[in-house]
């Protein structure tokens, strides 16, 4: 097997202080940034921010606090996880990838999506009637800047351009993923743009994936590109033994899984569904170093990818436990995981 990139993702979860009090979002914010720069000491290959605009979630605009992290990072690339492109400019979102590239000295790499919150829809001015339209004609435009020449195009979402230029201009390009949940048609798209595809892997087995790879693979080769990277996202969290990375993670992915259900209808969280999770078969990537490096090996070798993100934060789990998590992550797991897949 190649070797695998290992990466970061946070979602920027509003922590709690060791007294049990909420961190505030600006604190939660720098805690974020001196996350990134373990991730960069430890020689992970990809720290991810997400967007959000609710309570729960610090960050609603990734590219700045990925450009403080720029500043203290020296080979770490910084990306998003995701860019809610749907609710966005894509002109201006290309111009702020552009110019995290630049101060980052060609680190940046943007994830696209959907999202899975609705909230920035009605924040700046979007109907969720054009949930559809709004992804498929913003892709469209974002692909056609990365040319980096004029563009002219024309759209239903928002205005047209005639011959339009962004800037600044890169040196390089960056890399562009598409984040997607597991839907064909998703996939085809990202395939006929040439991105590179991203898989959010947040239930069932990783296994379950397999077929949305080889449709990946077949539609690069039906639109005539070569190979394109894959990737994977996932939620999990490391400590020193399976019990006690379980006993912490629990209680906050219990809370952060109800409160958001209650929005959506879910049923309760539950210990049996959590041991169901952190299982073979599941979707969270938890417990010691050597349980989640075999996990995260068997889902490469399953899957035949290229890169795999753990999304460490989950909750209000306190900086100091994130911290921990990452650290064993860099050195132990990510060592570990490179050797289980030479072995293979």
């Amino acid at each position: 097997m190649h070797e695998v990139k290992l990466g970061l993702h946070t979602f920027g979860d509003i922590t709690l202080n060791d007294d049990g009090t909420r961190t505030s979002d600006a604190q939660t914010i720098r805690n974020i940034v001196d996350e990134a720069v373990l991730g960069d000491e430890l020689g992970l290959a990809y720290f991810g921010v997400g967007e959000h605009h609710r309570h729960e979630f610090a960050v609603s605009s990734p590219e700045i606090v990925l450009a403080a992290a720029a500043s203290r990072t020296r080979n770490i690339h910084l990306g998003t996880a995701v860019t809610v492109l749907s609710s966005d400019d894509p002109v201006r979102a290309y111009e702020r990838f552009a110019t995290l590239d630049a101060v980052s000295g060609g680190r940046a790499e943007a994830i696209v999506g959907r999202g899975s919150f609705t909230e920035s829809f009605p924040l700046f001015g979007y109907d969720l009637r054009d949930y559809e339209v709004l992804f498929e004609e913003k892709l469209d435009l974002f692909a056609r800047l990365r040319d980096e020449r004029p563009v002219t195009w024309e759209g239903t979402t928002r205005a047209a351009l005639a011959d339009a230029d962004v800037y600044p201009k890169t040196e390089n390009g960056f890399p562009v993923w598409v984040g997607v949940g597991g839907t064909p048609a998703s996939v085809v798209r990202t395939a006929r743009y040439g991105f590179n595809l991203m898989l959010a892997i947040i239930g069932g087995a990783p296994a379950r994936f397999r077929p949305f790879v080889d449709l990946y693979h077949r539609s690069l080769e039906e639109f005539g590109r070569d190979r394109l990277p894959i990737g994977v996202h996932s939620p999990g969290h490391i400590a020193d033994t399976d019990e006690q990375a379980w006993e912490e993670l629990y209680p906050a992915m219990e809370a952060n899984r109800n409160a958001i259900g209650a929005e959506r209808g879910w049923p309760p969280y539950s210990r049996l569904q959590f041991q169901h999770d952190v299982g073979p078969d599941g979707a969270l990537f938890a417990g010691s170093p050597e349980t989640v490096a075999r996990k995260i090996a068997a889902a490469v070798r399953v899957l035949d990818v290229d890169r795999f993100d753990l999304k460490y934060a989950n909750g209000t789990m306190p900086h100091a436990m994130l911290m921990r998590s990452i650290e064993l992550y860099g050195t132990t797991v990510a060592p570990m995981v490179q050797d289980l897949l030479r072995d293979a």
